[in-house]
């Protein structure tokens, strides 16, 4: 317990911690700070791309071999499962209706990529090592969750839509074109690669990532306040307890796998982290009913913020005590 609170507490005092804080207080006291569109755009455009060259790049170090494959299968059926788990959780402690708990338990099957950004920052900085091609577990990780949740919904009164529209967009999903674009750019490239672009890739990435999660922090505050009266008590426990219950689960597959350290903590992060990018875009086309400022208050504005301040140092003390790192 003392480490985690250490960690924790030199979690809080990171520039990328209290830049998202910062972002948060402004939002809620109603300042006029914002980061033009145009720009956040940008960073999340190098931020998508500077990781998924890095991982790219890693696996061109490490090789394909099977535990890659068992990791990506681990990762599929993760996000494929959460949303049943999070459904269930939902329902006994809230009164959602049946509709909102499947669009929300979608977004819990499914990954935050900037999590994992901030995930692997903090390993970085603490020099733990992780397996490079996380980031492909990352990008397989995004669409099995939105099938279980319209699943879930077609047990109910209204069937989700699964037309042409909705597979365009889970599969052409502009994030995950970059995340897996750049990771086979790294991977071709190789070291060398990575040599000609370290300056632009490598030096820049934390004071990126600080703006970046200024922006969402400023997001997340405009977005609890138009949406604090729609989740209640039950949905706000929810969006707290389902990180934890979704790491568990990524801690197991990751002893039975046999990750290291940090491979463990980045598949705990991604099994705990929730959606706010790629699932909202498919669920406004596939569950138009559904309230998009219940999903995205616990997604953005309750769950994000745990797990970036909380939920991080967490899931790297467990891994360690469990791996021995």
């Amino acid at each position: 317990m003392t480490e985690i609170l250490s960690l924790a507490a030199d979690n809080l005092i990171s520039p990328i911690v209290l830049s998202f804080a910062l972002g948060l207080a402004a939002a809620l006291a109603r300042s006029d700070l914002s980061v033009p569109e145009a720009a956040a755009k940008a960073l999340s455009i190098y931020l998508l791309f500077a990781i998924g060259f890095k991982g790219g790049v890693s696996v061109a170090d490490h090789g394909i071999d099977a535990t890659l494959g068992l990791t990506l299968l681990a990762g599929v059926i993760l996000s494929a499962s959460l949303p049943f788990i999070a459904f269930m959780l939902l329902r006994v402690v809230s009164r959602m209706d049946r509709l909102n708990a499947a669009a929300v338990a979608g977004h819990y099957g499914s990954i935050s990529i900037v999590t994992f950004v901030a995930a692997t920052s903090v390993l970085e900085g603490r020099g733990i090592a992780s397996e490079g091609y996380m980031v492909a577990v990352a990008a397989a990780m995004e669409a099995p969750a939105i099938l279980s949740a319209l699943w879930l919904v077609s047990r109910g009164e209204k069937g989700g839509r699964m037309d042409a529209g909705l597979w365009r967009e889970i599969l052409l999903n502009g994030s995950i074109v970059l995340l897996v674009g750049a990771f086979l750019i790294g991977w071709v490239t190789g070291p060398e690669g990575l040599a000609e672009i370290d300056s632009f890739i490598v030096a820049p990435f934390k004071g990126v990532l600080c703006l970046f999660l200024l922006d969402m922090g400023l997001v997340a505050g405009r977005g609890m306040k138009k949406g604090r009266g729609a989740i209640g008590l039950g949905g706000l426990a929810f969006g707290l307890m389902m990180p934890v219950v979704g790491s568990l689960a990524g801690l197991a597959a990751a002893m039975v796998l046999g990750l290291s350290t940090g491979g463990t903590v980045l598949l705990m992060v991604l099994s705990a982290s929730a959606s706010y990018i790629a699932v909202p875009a498919a669920m406004r086309v596939a569950l138009p009913e559904a309230n998009p400022s219940i999903y995205l208050t616990l997604s953005l504005g309750v769950t994000f913020p745990f797990n970036l301040v909380l939920g991080i140092p967490l899931y790297v003390a467990i891994a360690s005590a469990a791996t021995g790192g």
